[in-house]
């Protein structure tokens, strides 16, 4: 029975990752981890000898995913080279010496320097697959010359082929001092390179670990015709389309792919697939049609798993090669008969974390018929109502289709979790007086319509009416019935009978800052038209300042992050807090000025402050897990109201509640700290070389026309607003 790779015994498609100068860094490590990397490669080819203990150390401590050791194999190479790169030109002569030399355009090395003794006259060498071709001249000892056919550019340590056979031992003398390292160091994975013949493969493990597992290259004519003697001796099997199209016209390659392909697993061997998978992503951001297509067609051919070369070791993208890949492997085993419209419509990305309660909810009703509604009851209701149905209907309360019945309100007071287990944080009601409630029954159709305009944006199928004590369900979602608390003042005079039921949106509400408003299926795409995965999301109600910037950029550091989402709230705000439109536009300051390019999307969250401290803490991570984001800033006092919360009572509920899909990144309060230059939870410093400030103090300072101190608020976002308070515009909410 064949092995499997150790540590990923349960993967079906697998992806090995070349790691070199764009990879060989902890944080990208560690994100190709999580990405679903089976196994990392280290190219022997491609590094020193000197080198070759260091870096396995260094992968073994930022990663559990084992490594390979892909050994150089009978290969002939080219020199160093002066700048790394050499016009060779048509017709020129070039010397190819057996000293080892820095090597120029008349005169350089082929490796191993004896391979020289091995060439005849009359000999065609291909040097730097095609850039290159040339034929052997004269031979003496110490060098041969070589007539260039065919001018180009030669790279150093490139590879070349001689239009004959040339037995060659399958490893090299570095090879061999590798190995021996790597099997003291515990390494039990290995790469052959061009295994010919299965005595090559009884040559690798004899140099290897006991249980080792030998993947054997298939990147010639002769290892593709002996692919069963190989396979047999081999734990796996990996094809090497670009070596082998030295032998081989590219033109054939794809039907020797299906063909390898098809033999192995004929054998019950394991097959891998490189080359060129993502070549253009070595440079660009995303990869073109037929890259994507090649890769599909590769995994449905039948590969075990894709291997990743140059777009991970030198590429500028690594994790987005490796993003990219996973995407292509989740859609081809999502969809194993095909694709439907409905599939494709559940999320935007594989990748991107999982909708709370798995659907992105889609109440939208579009193209209504204004007809179907004439027969409905209607029901006047204020803004905030027609924003939580809003905000239900787009998905950002997922898995909530309605607002909440008795039995819903209930649990989720009692447990933080709907009736199926679910957890959710906060009732979501729709709260009306006994009067309107009279002309209501069970299983009526509502028209929800706008106190201030008069029109339906939404409709709710009404599937419970009950009435809920205000004073105890004051105390349950905010811990006081004290009616100073904004959130208990808002509670009690909105009416004592609550409605639950299903609803749908017909019409969104208006606002000025609706091209700000981005739906959780549009922040989905977004994110995913960026290639981010790891995706931290801000709440916040205030104008942008130096510690929430410290707090940001902090987290999407540590957690090595793909991006930032700040999603302020611009609904009904409470007196004295910042208005939406001076909210946004410091925000809009800092894209446009002090973000790192590409890592930040701004949405505005048209919704309203609950004050009800961890409860609402919650219930805002899961709202941003339904955007796409799997970290959630969560500060000190979060969503909280003057003294009616520890401030660490938000940490204790996310402990409590464990696992809920989106990793809280807690922080405490944060200072500034004069001798340490810096922004400190804690320091070794004295009082006197503290400074605090709130986002309250803030607020007073600009009401008296002054500004914050520059610490604190960066200056141009302190002056935009300080114009704005001076120009007599309204900053603050009256």
């Amino acid at each position: 029975m064949k092995k499997t790779i150790i540590g990923n015994k349960n993967a079906e498609k697998e992806i090995i990752c070349t790691l070199g100068p764009a990879s060989m860094k902890d944080g990208v490590i560690a994100r190709l981890e999580e990405l679903g990397v089976s196994l990392f490669r280290i190219n022997l080819s491609h590094t020193g000898f000197k080198d070759v203990a260091g870096l396995i150390r260094f992968v073994q401590n930022a990663t559990r995913v084992p490594i390979c050791l892909d050994t150089e194999g009978a290969q002939i190479r080219t020199g160093s080279l002066k700048n790394g790169k050499v016009l060779l030109s048509d017709n020129s002569i070039v010397r190819v010496s057996r000293e080892p030399i820095l090597g120029d355009s008349s005169n350089f090395n082929l490796y191993p320097l004896g391979i020289i003794t091995r060439l005849e006259v009359g000999d065609l060498v291909d040097i730097d697959f095609d850039s290159t071709l040339a034929q052997v001249i004269e031979k003496k000892r110490k060098f041969i010359r070589m007539r260039v056919l065919t001018g180009g550019f030669m790279g150093q340590n490139k590879a070349v082929s001689v239009d004959r056979d040339i037995l060659m031992p399958p490893l090299t003398r570095k090879d061999l001092r590798a190995l021996a390292v790597g099997k003291r160091m515990g390494i039990r994975h290995v790469a052959l390179s061009f295994a010919n013949q299965p005595s090559d493969v009884g040559e690798i493990r004899a140099f290897s670990a006991k249980d080792a597992f030998v993947i054997s290259k298939i990147e010639s004519i002769k290892g593709v015709a002996n692919l069963e003697e190989i396979a047999a001796k081999s734990d796996a099997l990996l094809l090497d389309r670009g070596d082998l199209s030295r032998q081989a016209p590219i033109e054939s390659i794809p039907w020797i792919q299906k063909d390898v392909i098809r033999r192995a697993k004929k054998s019950g061997t394991k097959i891998y697939v490189a080359t060129n998978l993502l070549e253009s992503m070595v440079t660009a951001k995303t990869p073109t049609r037929a890259e994507v297509n090649d890769i599909f067609n590769t995994l449905n051919d039948g590969a075990s798993g894709l291997v990743l070369a140059a777009e991970t070791a030198i590429g500028s993208h690594p994790i987005s090669c490796v993003t990219m890949v996973s995407k292509i492997i989740k859609q081809f085993e999502n969809f194993p008969n095909g694709y439907s419209e409905k599939k494709l419509k559940k999320t935007n990305s594989f990748l991107l974390v999982e909708p709370h309660g798995g659907v992105l909810v889609n109440r939208v009703r579009n193209n209504f018929d204004k007809k179907e509604i004439k027969g409905y009851k209607t029901l006047t209701v204020d803004k905030t109502a027609l924003l939580d149905a809003e905000q239900i209907a787009i998905g950002t309360f997922s898995p909530l289709e309605g607002f909440m019945t008795e039995r819903e309100v209930k649990s989720v007071i009692a447990r933080y979790r709907l009736p199926n287990g679910t957890v959710w944080p906060l009732p979501i009601v729709l709260q009306t007086t006994k009067r309107a409630a009279r002309r209501l029954k069970i299983g009526d159709n509502v028209a929800l319509v706008s106190e201030d305009r008069g029109v339906v944006h939404a409709t709710l199928r009404l599937a419970d009416i009950f009435t809920y004590d205000l004073k105890r369900i004051a105390k349950e979602m905010f811990g006081t019935d004290d009616s100073n608390h904004s959130g208990v003042q808002f509670l009690k005079k909105r009416g004592d009978v609550f409605l639950g039921g299903k609803i749908e949106l017909l019409k969104r509400l208006p606002s000025k800052h609706k091209h700000f408003e981005i739906t959780p299926r549009q922040a989905r795409a977004i994110f995913e038209s960026k290639n981010w995965v790891r995706v931290v999301g801000f709440h916040t109600r205030n104008v942008i300042h130096k510690v929430h910037e410290h707090i940001q950029m902090l987290a999407f550091q540590r957690y090595n992050c793909d991006g930032i989402f700040i999603h302020p709230v611009i609904g009904p705000k409470k007196k004295g807090d910042y208005v939406a439109d001076i909210i946004l536009k410091s925000y809009q300051r800092m894209m446009d000025k002090h973000y790192p390019a590409g890592k930040v999307v701004l949405g505005a969250f048209q919704s309203y402050s609950r004050y009800s401290g961890p409860r609402e803490a919650v219930f805002t991570a899961l709202c941003r897990k339904n955007f796409g984001c799997n970290y959630f800033i969560v500060g000190r006092d979060h969503t909280g109201l003057g003294n009616y919360y520890k401030s660490d009572d938000a940490h204790k509920l996310f402990h409590h509640l464990g696992d809920i899909g989106i990793t809280p990144l807690f922080f405490n309060e944060m200072h500034y700290c004069k001798q340490c230059s810096g922004y400190v939870e804690k320091c070794r410093h004295s009082k006197e070389h503290i400074l605090s400030i709130s986002g309250t103090e803030a607020r007073k300072i600009f009401k008296s026309k002054e500004s914050p101190p520059g610490w604190f608020m960066r200056e141009d976002i302190s002056k935009f607003v300080l114009e704005e308070v001076k120009k007599g515009n309204k900053v603050f909410e009256h």
